[in-house]
């Protein structure tokens, strides 16, 4: 189908889009791109060299708590593989979380709301 983006997926699922499938979230991985739920992440950007917070506070997966930024940055920087299964790991367990908390506020009946809150939020660049 090709609905790739944290935010193409909570823009469908407001149009009654229930299936997904797209390569999106492990082939942006690979490529060093990472999703949050505050917005998207370049790890091979210059500034994360010195950032040993976690990959993702908001530990969705073991991934994101075990590593830090920087150290993601160095496994990119020198083309270890390691790197690309992290950011992989970390991706498609935000995907997950983030159609789990769809599915969530679906049933609390404030959808919406929180849809456009998580849209403004994701469309950072971090």
């Amino acid at each position: 189908m090709g609905v790739g983006t944290p935010i193409n997926i909570l823009e469908n699922i407001a149009l009654g889009v229930d299936m997904f499938d797209c390569v999106m979230p492990t082939r942006n991985a690979r490529n060093g791109m990472l999703f949050t739920a505050y917005g998207s992440i370049n790890i091979k950007n210059l500034k994360w060299r010195d950032d040993f917070s976690p990959i993702d506070e908001m530990a969705m997966t073991w991934v994101d708590t075990e590593y830090s930024k920087a150290y993601l940055r160095h496994l990119f920087s020198v083309n270890e593989l390691l790197g690309k299964q992290i950011a992989t790991i970390h991706n498609l367990g935000f995907y997950l979380w983030l159609v789990r908390e769809a599915r969530k506020h679906i049933i609390a009946g404030d959808f919406r709301t929180w849809k456009d809150k998580m849209v403004k939020q994701m469309d950072n660049r971090l």
